[in-house]
């Protein structure tokens, strides 16, 4: 197992290239799935979460070829049983039960794993699929599904706005009989991007990327190439870096657009924002000021950066009140924070941060991708050594992480522990 030796305290200034977005690669290898021909993938990032979802569509008989950043996907399944040990590791990997239950009518998965920050039910993924018209049962930690003949198109109104089932509910409804409208459905730039693909593979999708998504069920998917989107989430978070050590970082190959929420409030504490077609630069030469926010389903605030913005606050002049509403155990960052000297109160779904010139070095503990990140944040804008432990979560999600910031001017090590 590795840890991060960060010497912090340096501004950082230089221009990051972003990766393709995991959370659009995911949903977009599972799609692979339905296709009769060849669905070549091009800027898939290399993390340990695509690595996983690939071994799983290896595992169930799909003939994968990797170069690079591109991913061909092509064959058929040889079984439709997606045991625990290849789903423990990510929670999308219950993005292969719709895909399976529209091509093939049949589908044993295992309940998924993936980060601790709250319960992540999967019962909207399973409600959609038996509003389609799917048989599914609960047993012994495995979801079986199956379908008479095939799925059927419906009017599906999800309760709440859920990213994973909504890719779902596209996935499987693009091989359903009829048509299906989708109500209420998520609006993330990664819907947008999964709708792309399987409408270049001959899906008839329309909507996707507004809260009403209609599909009219085709036969057979077929032969398309698609290009992953950048990571908004990645961008965001180098977005943040250059802001906490008063630095100066131009993110390229990105849609500034999908970062319109973050962008905002950042130049609300005082950074600067500057705007191309496909860049965006961030810069810094004081200390941030308080700002509150509050997480939202995309255009609002991403809860993917929520403990990214907090350790911005908690080097900010002023207090903020941060509130989580996406997740309902999302704060587990913040202990590890606060063995840094930061000042922060929790108080249910909210926490009042209360900004410190500086923080001081210690020894922390990752607990979950995005609490990892901030972490490093952290000792990135504190003067002297910090070790953070368990980084594996870093590799989940972040490529060449390291390597991005160090050409920046960071001082990060990797070495074992």
């Amino acid at each position: 197992m590795d840890k991060l030796v960060i010497d912090g305290g340096q501004k950082l200034s230089g221009s990051i290239k972003i990766s393709g977005a995991k959370n659009a690669a995911l949903p977009l290898l599972a799609s692979g799935l339905m296709c009769s021909g060849t669905l070549q993938l091009s800027n898939v990032p290399e993390l340990a979460d695509t690595v996983s979802m690939i071994e799983l569509m290896e595992h169930l008989g799909m003939q994968i070829v990797r170069t690079d950043t591109q991913i061909n996907i092509a064959g058929a399944v040889k079984t439709l049983d997606a045991p625990y040990e290849q789903v423990r590791k990510m929670r999308a990997s219950i993005l292969v039960l719709g895909p399976l239950l529209a091509r093939y009518g049949n589908v044993k998965v295992s309940l998924p794993g993936g980060c601790a920050i709250g319960t992540r039910p999967v019962d909207l993924h399973i409600w959609a699929m038996q509003q389609l018209g799917a048989i599914v049962e609960l047993a012994d930690g495995y979801i079986k599904a199956r379908c008479k003949n095939s799925l059927v198109g419906n009017k599906i109104v999800f309760p709440t706005v859920s990213v994973g089932a909504t890719e779902n509910t596209m996935m499987a409804a693009s091989l359903a009989k009829g048509i299906t409208q989708i109500i209420n459905a998520a609006r993330e730039p990664e819907i947008i991007d999964l709708g792309n693909c399987l409408n270049a593979m001959g899906a008839k999708i329309t909507g996707h990327g507004t809260d009403t998504i209609i599909i009219e069920g085709v036969d057979t998917l077929s032969n398309a190439s698609h290009r992953v989107i950048a990571d908004r989430i990645e961008a965001g978070t180098f977005a943040i870096a250059a802001a906490v050590t008063q630095g100066d970082i131009t993110l390229r190959d990105i849609n500034p657009i999908y970062l319109n929420s973050l962008f905002a409030v950042l130049e609300q504490t005082g950074a600067t924002i500057q705007i191309g077609e496909d860049w965006a630069r961030i810069s810094s030469n004081a200390r941030a000021k308080s700002i509150d926010i509050a997480t939202q389903p995309y255009p609002g605030f991403p809860t993917d950066l929520q403990a990214q913005y907090m350790c911005l606050m908690a080097t900010a002049d002023g207090s903020a009140k941060i509130t989580e509403t996406i997740f309902e155990n999302r704060f587990m960052h913040v202990p590890e924070l606060m063995r840094m000297s930061a000042d922060i109160q929790i108080d249910g779904r909210t926490c009042i941060v209360h900004g410190k010139p500086d923080l001081k070095p210690a020894p922390v503990m990752a607990t979950d991708l995005r609490a990892s990140v901030c972490l490093v944040l952290a000792a990135l804008a504190t003067a002297g050594k910090t070790t953070i432990s368990r980084i594996y979560h870093l590799d989940r999600g972040y490529s060449n992480l390291e390597e991005k910031l160090n050409n920046c001017g960071a001082r990060i090590q990797r070495q074992a522990e």
